[in-house]
Parts: structure tokens; C-alpha cells; sequence
């Protein structure tokens, strides 16, 4: 997300309602990108289809508010497509391990993200402490519950899942150390642009996977595209603006508890009780990292 110095203290309140209702939207998209590809629909399509038409609402909701603010200059758009193409990698992964687990999992499993962030810090100079060692033992131990002993989990899908949290990060620190001077919604728009690229080039490398679907599959991804990808991610720029991002980032282990809930109660997954138990060990290790994050120095110059 787009760091942006956040409003006046008196003001800040305002932003945590939208800040909430982002995180609620967001918390969706793994359900309901689960319950399109349990009806039939091809992962890498859903995905296609998703950009494509976000790309769409965001460029004609800037276009007609203010055309100027997509313009942008050639460093920022490379910046920004290239962290569109990582965080495009991430998503097909992700959509692809959903059709092999469940998103109660899948999302717990991306959940650990934050955890390679400070890891790549570390690599850039920031210091890791012994926390941070803990918090890397409480995830792991969480993983361990969650695809080990706790149930049968696919490992493909495990993997898929775990890749995604290598490649989104790449997104976040590009963003953090680079684009915080560009306008979020030029950012926001060419980011997507990028993934769209990812997962256009990925369906037609695999001869454009597509099977006729019901309108319940279409009506799932309309709901995907306009609740859990424009809705939140414009929310989201907001409360950035009011609160900072760093405040904003805290709600991500709620986002990940609230998809779990959604997945259990709309989609009838389950989780047995060692799962349960590795699934709060991510997402206590999840929220420790959020919390370290917020007090590290981005440092973009360090190598």
C-alpha cells in the first residue's frame, strides 16, 4: 500500500471507519474468488477477468473525476508496472491454490507476509532481533499445525499459497521506498494495469483454459471486482490519507480472521482443532510483525 503522511490528530478518527469497511471488503475476495472457482469458473480466467474490469472502473472513475492525476512519468510507471507484475505472480499463485484449498487456509497461509518483509529488511540492514526470531517460529509453528498433523492439506496448493507471500511483498517495499511521491490512484491504477498483463500472459500461455459458467459464477465475480477490488481498494486510499498506513496495515491479521469466518459460515469449510490452533499462531505472529513494521525505518537507500 501507498504510505501517505497522515491528517491532523483531530481529524484521524474519520479514517478508521473506512479503514474497517476496506479491510471487510477485502476479507471477501478470497470466498468469493473460491465459491466462482468451485462453480465452474477457471482460476486464471477469474483472475483475468478481475483486472481487466477493475482496470476498467479505476481508470474511468479517474478519468472522469480527474484526468490529470493518471499522468505519470516514465520512472513512476515503470515502478509501478513492475510491482503490478510481481504482485500479479503473487495473485495467480494465489487464485491457482484455490482450487486446492480452502480460503480459510490459503488466506492464513498469505497472512505470513508481513514476516518476509522484515526478513528482506534484514537483508537491507535492519536489524533482527531475537523478536523477530520468535515471530518467525510462532508462523512456521502455525504452517506446521495448519498442513501437518492438523489434516490432509494438497501440497501443490500449500506451495502455491506459499509463493504468493514471496512475490506480494515485492509490491509493498517498491511502493514504500519508491512511489510514495505518486498520485495513489495513478499508483493504484498501473499496479493493476501490470497484474492484468501477469495473468493475461499466464492464460494464454496455457491456451485460454474456459468453461461455460451459470450466472451465480458471474454474479460471484462481479461482486469480486466491485466490493473487494475497486470499493476497497478506493477505501483503502482514503483512510491511508487520513490515518497513515501504517495504522491501516495493522487491521491485516483482522482481515485474515474475518475471511476465515466468512469461509466457514458461506462455504462450509472447517478446520479441526490443531488447524484452528496453527491458524491463531499465524495470525498472533501476523499481528507481532505488523507491529514491529510500523516502528522500522524503510530505508531506501540501504543495500
Amino acid at each position: 500500500m501507498v504510505v501517505e503522511a497522515p491528517a491532523p490528530t483531530a481529524g484521524r478518527w474519520s479514517g478508521w471507519p473506512m479503514a474497517i469497511f476496506s479491510t471487510v471488503c477485502f476479507s471477501l475476495a478470497p470466498p468469493l474468488g473460491k465459491a466462482a472457482i468451485d462453480l465452474g469458473m477457471d482460476a486464471l480466467a477469474l483472475l483475468v477477468l478481475r483486472m481487466l474490469l477493475a482496470a476498467l472502473l479505476l481508470g474511468a472513475t479517474v478519468l472522469l473525476a480527474s484526468p490529470a492525476r493518471l499522468r505519470i512519468d516514465r520512472r513512476g510507471l515503470l515502478l509501478c508496472l513492475g510491482a503490478g507484475l510481481a504482485n500479479g505472480v503473487g495473485m495467480v499463485m494465489f487464485f491457482r491454490s484455490l482450487g486446492r484449498l480452502n480460503a480459510s487456509i490459503a488466506s492464513m497461509i498469505f497472512s505470513l507476509s508481513p514476516l518476509v518483509l522484515l526478513l528482506v529488511l534484514a537483508l537491507r540492514g535492519e536489524k533482527f532481533t531475537c523478536r523477530n526470531g520468535v515471530r518467525l517460529l510462532l508462523g512456521l509453528g502455525g504452517v506446521y499445525l495448519l498442513i501437518g498433523p492438523g489434516g490432509e492439506v494438497d501440497s501443490l496448493g500449500v506451495l502455491l499459497a506459499m509463493g504468493t507471500i514471496v512475490t506480494v511483498p515485492i509490491q509493498i517495499l517498491v511502493m514504500q521506498w519508491y512511489l510514495q511521491e505518486y498520485d495513489a490512484y495513478a499508483v493504484t491504477f498501473y499496479m493493476v494495469v501490470g497484474m492484468l498483463l501477469v495473468a493475461g500472459a499466464w492464460w494464454l500461455a496455457q491456451g485460454l483454459p474456459w468453461q461455460p459458467v451459470g450466472p451465480a459464477a458471474w454474479w460471484l465475480l462481479l461482486a469480486l471486482v466491485v466490493v473487494s477490488t475497486f470499493v476497497a481498494r478506493v477505501t483503502m486510499f482514503a483512510a491511508i490519507r487520513v490515518i497513515g498506513g501504517g495504522e491501516v496495515g495493522l487491521l491485516a491479521p483482522f482481515e485474515t480472521m474475518l475471511t476465515v469466518v466468512w469461509s466457514v459460515l458461506f462455504l462450509r469449510e472447517w478446520l479441526n482443532p490443531l488447524q484452528w490452533v496453527g491458524g491463531g499462531l499465524i495470525l498472533l505472529s501476523a499481528l507481532l510483525a505488523v507491529l514491529r513494521l510500523k516502528r522500522v525505518r524503510w530505508r531506501a537507500g540501504a543495500v
